[in-house]
Formats: structure tokens, sequence, C-alpha cells
């Protein structure tokens, strides 16, 4: 989540440099900046950002007009920012399409916050756990079930688990599978390639002889396929 681009846009050079600066100690990697509401909707069609954290109050064009703006055709999530703190200035944001408002001045603790409730929100994390028709796996713990019974994942087996699940129903050549585990110079390692299939396959399916869930494509690869997908 915090190698999504953020844009802060605020006519005020010190406040502009303290939002950076409050986002970078937070850990998060990629930070855009405007001073105005023009620079904003420039650096915005240009860089794409995943979020805009958005000054109300600024000179020419206003916070509310660069919203109405974007709102013309996207639904990037939009955080206003306004020394004021009236009800009809909170109205107008949210008629105009913001998705949440935070008066000034406002704790760093509760500006982080909020933003990392509206990207969630927007942008949900894509589950982290596989369910096989025999087996359960957790990749963030490197370990799964099969029926009551715990196994745990070596290093090379979660890459090829996690490779499969990303392209879960279709052909995943055994060279791009290869390329995961041993980098470039993947050749002449089809045989050990096999190998860790097999002790998968052990692990999550019911007979491993014949497998339901990780299926071999001849002569091209691997197919994974998750709980209740038809064949």
């Amino acid at each position: 989540m915090k190698d999504r681009a953020i844009l802060l846009v605020d006519d005020e050079t010190d406040l502009l440099e303290m939002l950076q600066s409050i986002f970078e100690r937070a850990g998060y990697t990629r930070i855009l900046t405007a001073a105005s509401g023009k620079a904003a909707l420039k650096i915005w069609k240009e860089a794409k950002p995943s979020m805009i954290i958005l000054d109300v109050m600024m000179p020419g064009m206003d916070g509310i007009a660069v919203l109405k703006e974007i709102r013309r055709t996207s639904r990037i999530p939009v955080l206003m920012l306004t020394a004021r703190g009236e009800a009809e200035d909170r109205i107008a944001g949210f008629e105009g399409g913001a998705d949440d408002y935070l008066p000034k001045p406002f704790l760093p603790k509760e500006l982080l916050l909020r933003v990392q409730a509206i990207m969630s929100r927007a942008y949900p994390e894509k589950e982290r756990r596989i369910y096989l028709e025999a087996a359960t796996i957790d990749l963030d713990k490197a370990e799964g079930w099969r029926g009551e019974k715990p196994f745990s994942l070596t290093a090379k087996e979660l890459q090829l688990i996690e490779k499969l699940y990303e392209n879960a129903g279709r052909i995943v050549t055994t060279g791009s599978l290869c390329e995961t585990v041993c980098g470039e110079f993947w050749q002449g390692y089809e045989t050990t390639l096999s190998t860790h299939i097999r002790h998968l396959r052990e692990k999550i399916e019911q007979n491993p002889s014949k497998p339901v869930s990780l299926i071999t494509v001849k002569g091209l690869g691997y197919r994974l396929y998750l709980k209740g997908v038809k064949r």
C-alpha cells in the first residue's frame, strides 16, 4: 500500500513540505507535490497517482474546482484539507465527490489513519490465502492444511505456488516457473522443477498421483485450479 503514489496539493510551501515529511517518515515511497490547482491537474494526468490530498483554499483554481475537474473522468480517492471547519465547506467537498475531509490543524497520526482507511477501501489487497480442493495455503506464513493435517512450504515451493496463484486457471510455462525460482539462467533446471512440483502435490493433493488442483499441461507447463472453479 505504501508504494502507491500520493499527490499532495497546497499553495503553502511550508505545509506542503511538512505533509511530504509526514508521509516519507511513515514509509510512503512515492510522494508527488503541487503548489497550485493547475499544477495538480497536470501532475494527476501525467503521473496517475493513487490518491490526492487536496487543500480547499488556494488562489486561482481552488480545491473544489480541481476536485470537480477530476471527478469528470476519475474516481481516484481524494482527501480534502482546509483551514475552515464550517459545515458548508464540508458539504461542498462531499457534494463535489471528496472521499473524506480533514480540517486544519490536524495531528499527523489522524491524517495517516484517514489515508490508510481510504486507500484500503479503494484498493483492497488480494487475499493471501489460497483455497484448493483438498488444501488451504496461507502465503504470508508459508504454511497450509490438508484436512486437519498441517504442512509447511519450502522457499522454492512458496515461490512456485505464488507464481501459479497469480495466474490461477491459466497455463504457466515450465520456463516461466524455472525462471521464477532460478532467475534468467534456468536452463537445465527442468528436472529439479519436476521434483518441486511432486513435493507440492504430496502436500496439497488428496491423491498426488491423480492431481486435481496442480495439473500438468503436457509439453507446456502447469496450471493451478482453485477450489470450486470449473475445469
